[in-house]
């Protein structure tokens, strides 16, 4: 797989979400994400991602139980400032304790990428920026990473230290970023990490709607407007011909998906599709080496966007706390 750059850390063109390895869709089996884990890694995954939040504390454990022993082989991003117990919350002392607690669960001694999770509009951002830098002058963090953020906040967390990357859902058919983000990324030099870079499985063909997903799926609670029945009627339509434009260009529709994403700005993102199933990771790692031509990228943007696809991407309360919705 090839590689890319965060800040000074080199990454796999392709991270790993390990989120839905503990949280969001649905049971996962620990005996089989351990060999997920370390199959990416045989794979050439070196950038895995996970968080607090992610099963409160069991995906950061299931991680450490199971890579620590080869963790010099990839890279660690975790994220603080969003968790059950205490909601958004960006105060630098819970943060200076989340990780503590983080290194604990993950067996290590340091954090390569240290993303706030979500901006506590209760306090400055520059304050819980600071305190991350305090870990990163104590060497428990090498990058600060920023998620859901707008690129005013952003540009106020870069004041008060180099922010290596902004993780930000972007795919297809979800293109927040594209307002003012981006342009803001590569202004400062900042590493933009796409989430859900497969539309939550939609882009995958293999969605389904909220009447056939368990109540506690992503898809049912914060995520559900694009896979209410309607809707989702509506957007599968258009998977017939992005079915066929990845026939075309011999590859799955994961991979086009992705491949489309690793096209964009450059070259210069790192998605992180997230996956519980080893053949799918495996699958999508394949989008590293897929190039697309000019005309393929532009009729896939003319395909799926925001103004073809029906409902939000999130429910209104949801969008309505989520920072990068300003821009």
């Amino acid at each position: 797989m090839h590689q890319r750059k965060i800040g000074s850390l080199t990454v796999s063109g392709l991270g790993l979400g390990c989120m839905n390895m503990s949280f969001g869709y649905g049971a996962a089996d620990d005996k089989v994400s351990t060999r997920l884990l370390n199959q990416a890694i045989d794979t050439g995954y070196t950038f895995f991602d996970t968080a607090l939040v992610y099963g409160s504390g069991h995906n950061e454990s299931l991680i450490g139980s199971a890579i620590s022993q080869r963790r010099h082989e990839y890279i660690l991003a975790t994220k603080c400032g969003l968790s059950r117990e205490h909601g958004i919350n960006g105060r630098p002392d819970l943060i200076l304790e989340s990780c503590e607690a983080s290194l604990k669960r993950l067996q290590t001694d340091y954090i390569d990428l240290y993303y706030l999770h979500r901006v506590d509009p209760n306090v400055a951002i520059e304050e819980s920026i600071g305190a991350i830098t305090r870990l990163v002058e104590q060497g428990k963090v090498r990058e600060i990473g920023l998620s859901e953020v707008c690129s005013e906040n952003l540009k106020r967390a870069h004041r008060e230290y180099s922010i290596a990357a902004v993780q930000s859902e972007y795919s297809l058919w979800s293109r927040t970023p594209e307002r003012a983000v981006i342009k803001t990324c590569k202004e400062l030099g900042v590493t933009l990490v796409p989430f859900s870079p497969l539309g939550r499985a939609f882009l995958t063909g293999k969605a389904k709607d909220v009447s056939q997903l368990p109540d506690d799926d992503l898809r049912c609670t914060i995520a559900r407007p694009r896979f209410e029945p309607d809707a989702f009627a509506r957007n599968k339509k258009l998977l017939e011909p992005f079915a066929a434009i990845a026939q075309a260009n011999d590859c799955s529709m994961a991979q086009l998906a992705l491949a489309w994403l690793m096209a964009r700005e450059n070259r210069t993102m790192v998605p992180i599709p997230g996956t519980k199933r080893i053949e799918f990771m495996e699958e999508n790692a394949g989008a590293s080496e897929i190039v697309l031509d000019r005309s393929t990228v532009d009729e896939l943007d003319e395909l799926i966007n925001e103004s073809t696809i029906s409902g939000t991407r999130y429910t209104a309360a949801r969008m309505a706390d989520t920072d990068a919705e300003r821009d």
